[in-house]
């Protein structure tokens, strides 16, 4: 109890420096509203179910676009490392694309797929995507062969040692990979909906602002905020149970 409380000490310190700011006039009130204005506002939202509605939509998003991501770059990413002709003719296309700001791709899938779930969807996959890929062929490229020879010899087939083997030694990479593509699926799902949505996160956030109702603005802001680090905190839990075994 009193390590947690110390961990997590830096954040009641934020919270308490959040509500005294504004109350003695070291930043103003229209530009930070004290916390408890905020949580205020929250409960408002709340109870209108704007909050609850928009919600749905944006984890809706973001959990999609984040599961199609992980099952097809943990597979690709893989395969990259099994058959070099599949690495030959991806790794080209992943080092292309890596580097690229993937909110730049936001007008590109709305000119192609529209203002509905399906931009936003493909836009976090495409984002999220590289980070497991990577994580993935990194894991399985770290295997040892020693293993890999030792289970050929006794007869395993490559399809064997590639679920047995392969995929076991690849999992810790891979799975912080997945973490990564996690904090991006936030960051990608505010974005595209501050620019093309009409429901959302994103788009409370962006209308509450230009309607000067900044306690609201900063209550969707905290709850993205909130909601992601107990995403990361629930992703780490099932991660210590995944990779149990290692103990």
């Amino acid at each position: 109890m009193k390590s947690t409380f110390i961990r997590y000490l830096p954040l009641l310190l934020i919270a308490l420096a959040w509500e005294a700011a504004p109350r003695i006039g070291l930043v103003s009130p229209l530009a930070l509203p004290p916390l408890s204005s905020v949580l205020a506002a929250w409960v408002e939202l709340l109870r209108d179910g704007e909050l609850i509605s928009n919600g749905a939509s944006s984890l809706y998003r973001a959990g999609m676009g984040l599961a199609i991501a992980v099952v097809i770059g943990a597979t690709l990413g893989i395969f990259m490392a099994w058959w070099r002709p599949v690495n030959v003719l991806l790794s080209p296309l992943v080092e292309i694309f890596y580097p690229m700001p993937k909110s730049a791709l936001i007008p590109v899938m709305v000119l192609w797929l529209g203002f509905g779930d399906a931009s936003k969807v493909v836009l976090i996959f495409v984002g999220c995507l590289l980070p497991v890929t990577l994580s993935a062929f990194n894991g399985a490229r770290g295997t040892d062969e020693v293993l890999i020879w030792s289970a050929r010899s006794l007869g395993a087939s490559r399809a064997r040692v590639l679920w047995e083997i392969v995929l076991p030694s690849s999992l810790p990479e891979m799975l912080s990979g997945i973490r990564t593509a996690l904090a991006l699926s936030f960051v990608l799902l505010v974005s595209s909906e501050l620019i093309v949505a009409r429901q959302g996160f994103g788009y409370m956030i962006g209308w509450l602002g230009d309607g000067g109702a900044y306690d609201a603005m900063f209550a969707v802001v905290l709850t993205v905020a909130l909601l992601g680090f107990a995403a990361d905190r629930l992703y780490l839990m099932l991660v210590r149970r995944i990779l149990a075994w290692r103990e």
